[in-house]
């Protein structure tokens, strides 16, 4: 096998650093929340932060998104890897009216995501206005060219990445935020169901990658977004 390292480093180094600031975004909006609902467990832990080092997991942060770049740069798109950032220590004894601090801690990660990505969207549809991008459409996708490549590049993987991470994290299986939403909202008698999913949660995770379905899920909504990307450019 063989491919070009400058262009490899340049794209792995871009796409950590956003991969890096979606995460920590991501769990320091779960600690600010939590902390304004009452709970300052992760305030004292210094984790209401988008200083990233607080909020890295050396293997779910750091190696295995390399990995996982890695086989994807190389074209093998069907390896089952899953990333994540330290999770984010909160008690829910503290908080005010729990349930409500249940579910919008769990979400605030998500929505962080979500707005980091409306932001990217409108700051590359701006650039388009005034034509800073040049592309290139090719039969592997669209391809940025000239000086402004790398920001092209830099502004679609925020957008891809932070959509990437809301939507996992939407998926009703623990560990993930839609499951202790879902849980808010389920009766008592879905408890055991639920213990169960807490123990095979991340096997769950795994098999839904492996056959794709996650892949299934994110697909029509990165086609979405290039569309409004390039509507009307």
């Amino acid at each position: 096998m063989s491919f070009d390292i400058a262009d490899f480093v340049s794209k792995l180094i871009i796409y950590m650093v956003v991969w890096i600031f979606a995460v920590s975004a991501h769990e320091a909006a779960h600690a600010w929340t939590s902390y304004k609902f009452g709970d300052d467990t992760a305030y004292l832990l210094g984790r209401v932060t988008l200083n990233p080092i607080p909020h890295i997991d050396p293997i779910g942060t750091l190696l295995l998104p390399i990995i996982g770049f890695f086989i994807s740069y190389a074209g093998a798109t069907n390896f089952p890897l899953i990333a994540w950032g330290k999770p984010t220590p909160v008690n829910p004894l503290r908080w005010r009216k729990k349930d409500m601090a249940n579910v919008c801690v769990s979400l605030a990660g998500i929505v962080t995501n979500l707005l980091i990505a409306l932001i990217a969207t409108i700051i590359i549809r701006i650039l388009f206005a005034y034509n800073v991008f040049t592309l290139e459409q090719t039969g592997s996708g669209i391809n940025p060219l000239g000086m402004t490549a790398p920001l092209f590049t830099l502004l679609l993987s925020t957008i891809y990445l932070n959509v990437g991470l809301a939507v996992f994290n939407l998926l009703p299986f623990p560990p993930l935020d839609g499951s202790k939403v879902l849980q808010t909202f389920l009766p008592k008698s879905f408890e055991p169901v639920f213990d169960l999913l807490e123990t095979y949660g991340f096997l769950i995770l795994l098999v839904l990658v492996q056959l794709g379905i996650i892949r299934f899920i994110v697909a029509p909504i990165n086609s979405l977004i290039l569309s409004i990307l390039f509507y009307g450019a």
